[in-house]
Formats: C-alpha cells, structure tokens, sequence
C-alpha cells in the first residue's frame, strides 16, 4: 500500500507540474532537442604549429550535412526515419537486397542448403568452376568469353565481345538463423591476356554484377517455386570440417576439435546438434553458445504425443518439466585456425566429463 501510494503522489506531481514550462518548456530541462543541431556552426580548420611540415589529414567526426533543405529553418522539426533496405520481392525463399551499388541476394535458407543451388546455377549456364572452397563458402570461375556461356546469360551480359570474365561467388550465413546472403563480384581482362586482377572487396563491375545477380536470382526463384531439391551430400559438403578429433585439455576435459573457420563451425554444429536426442532452447551467436536441455526430446512430429497419448496422458506441468531439466551449454571458442567445442554447466563450471564426452560424440558422429 505504502508503494501504491507513493506511485500515486508521483504521478499527481508530474501531472500538476505538465504545464510549467520551466520542465517541459522549450527552455525547460526536459525540452526538446532533436532541432538543436540547426543552430550549429562550423569552426575553422585546425592550424597546425609552426615547423611541423607535414601531418595526416583530419577529417572531422560529425560534418554538417551539405544537402539540407534549408539551412535557415527554426523551431519544431521532424527527423525523418532511414529508408529501409529496399527489395524485389517482399516474400519467398529468395530476395533482392540493394543498398547503394551493392546488390545481393538474401535466402531464407541455411548457407549449407544455399551452396549447392548456387553452385549448379553457375554450371548450368557454362561457367567452368575453377576454384571450390566449400568451408569458407566460396567458389570461383575461371576467365570465359561470353560466347562459352549460355545464350540467355551471354545475351544479358551485353557487350562484353573481346573481353574474359572471372566470377566469384560468396555464400555467407544471414544476420537470422537459418538464412544465407550471396554476393557475386565479377572481374574482367582482355582476351588473350595473361594478367590476374584481384577481386574487389565490393562491386565495381556494377553492370555484369547485376545482370548477374539478377538472373541468378530469378533461377532460383523458379527452382524453388517447383521443390527443387537440394542435395543433401553436397549441403554436408559445405560446413563439415576437414578435421575432427575429440580429445581433452590439460585438465582432463573432453574438447572436440574441428579444423574450420567459425562461421562455418557454427552451421554445422548447430545442424549436429538439432540431429541429437535432446532439445536445443536457445542460441547466443554472439558468445558461440547453444544451450541444450538432455531432458528433454528434439522438437520434432516424431517426438510429440499421438492422438491416444494426448487423450489419455496426462501433460506435465512446467514445474515437473524445470525440475527434471537438465541443461548444459555447448561453447565454440576459436583456437588459432581451429575451433574447440566444449560442454559446461555454466560459465563458471565444466560439464561432468561423462555427460561432455557423450554430447561431443554425438556432435562428432553427426558431422561425417
């Protein structure tokens, strides 16, 4: 009641004090200062003592917009929102993204079911694979004219005559589980030429990258709108590891090793684990953590009650189901050019090396 009552006497005070502009006023302590930055000037640049001959330039942190409207405007004033990242489609499987020059496609897919889509659509349309990196989701074609390539391609490609293009295909997992982003960065050289251009870290081609993007796009779009299946051996190929060992650390803990970078450690952990007789409650991608209940069964159709079992059983409560769970969390920690995969109780304690060896084998077994 004491606390009810203090609620209330505050809330009549602030009600009673809503209209005295010395609070809420635009000189007020609580006033409004989204407008504020009309009134700011710009200072001289910096001069620099005498003798110093030379110094890096200095950039200034926040500049005053050059575009504004009116730079004279006074008083109340709406920042507008940012326009969003503008798309194609506004649903499916795969989606156009574009911000700038850049354009890339974004999938509701997992990167390991991404990767063999991708790669087939290249080969359709004459594109000889010249390099195949699978663990660090990249391909890359060798130097073709457009007259090896399939018409439709080579018709898109426009007038590209007397010159080779090299295409490199990157497959990256998405801010969202489960979802993948692909970038295609093209480079071109004389034919006949023996010189090799590096890839640009961004589009520079923006022509053939988006003639590119765009017809990749719509292939996968009709693949997608038939069921095209997905090849289960070549969505393994992507994220397995190239080595994996379970072994201990210096204090006798178990520790499964795998020879892989971390964004790809991640997927395909995370696909071992979803195979386990267990449930995976929650993900932290940030601190490279899966937290797992023992206790409790995959959600999967297989694993739920039938139609007897829902009549006649008799449901737990979430009070039986806290007090039987049993739950641990599987951590990813990156280990030089490797990742180590260990089991622990929480952050403070180690799992028993019972349960650490069982739920790393599991994880073992599930990655081949």
């Amino acid at each position: 009641m004491k606390r009810l009552a203090g609620l209330s006497a505050l809330a009549l005070i602030i009600s009673s004090t809503s209209g005295c502009s010395w609070l809420f006023g635009q000189d007020g302590y609580f006033r409004d200062r989204s407008s504020d930055y009309l009134e700011a000037t710009q200072k001289p640049p910096m001069q620099l003592p005498e003798g110093v001959q030379e110094a890096k330039r200095l950039d200034p942190l926040l500049p005053i917009p050059r575009n504004v409207a009116d730079d004279t405007q006074k008083g109340e004033f709406n920042v507008p929102r940012p326009q969003p990242l503008s798309t194609v489609q506004d649903s499916g499987d795969y989606t156009l993204q574009k911000s700038g020059d850049n354009r890339w496609i974004l999938a509701q897919r997992a990167p390991a079911e991404v990767w063999p889509v991708a790669h087939q659509y290249f080969e359709d349309n004459g594109f000889r694979i010249a390099e195949d990196r699978p663990q660090t989701g990249e391909f890359k074609t060798t130097w073709q004219r457009a007259d090896e390539l399939s018409a439709a391609v080579a018709k898109r490609m426009g007038d590209t005559a007397g010159n080779e293009t090299r295409v490199r295909v990157r497959i990256e997992p998405g801010v969202q589980r489960n979802t993948s982003e692909i970038y295609v960065v093209s480079v071109q050289r004389p034919a006949g030429s023996n010189d090799e251009p590096e890839f640009p870290s961004r589009t520079t081609n923006v022509g053939l990258d988006s003639v590119l993007t765009d017809d990749m796009l719509a292939s996968l779009t009709r693949t997608a709108e038939k069921g095209g299946s997905v090849s289960l051996l070549a969505a393994r190929d992507f994220d397995t590891p190239s080595r994996v060992s379970l072994s201990e650390d210096g204090s006798g803990n178990p520790v499964l090793n795998l020879g892989a970078d971390l964004d790809r450690a991640w997927s395909s952990v995370g696909r071992a684990l979803n195979q386990g007789d267990w449930r995976v409650e929650d993900i932290n991608r940030s601190l490279g953590l899966y937290y797992i209940n023992l206790a409790e069964k995959a959600d999967k159709p297989e694993n739920k009650p039938g139609f007897f079992g829902r009549m006649f059983g008799s449901e737990e409560t979430k009070e039986e189901k806290e007090a039987r769970a049993e739950r641990y969390q599987v951590r990813l920690s990156k280990v030089g050019e490797n990742v180590q995969v260990t089991v622990e109780k929480n952050i403070n304690t180690v799992a028993p090396t019972d349960i650490a060896r069982r739920v790393l084998s599991v994880i073992q077994d599930n990655l081949g």
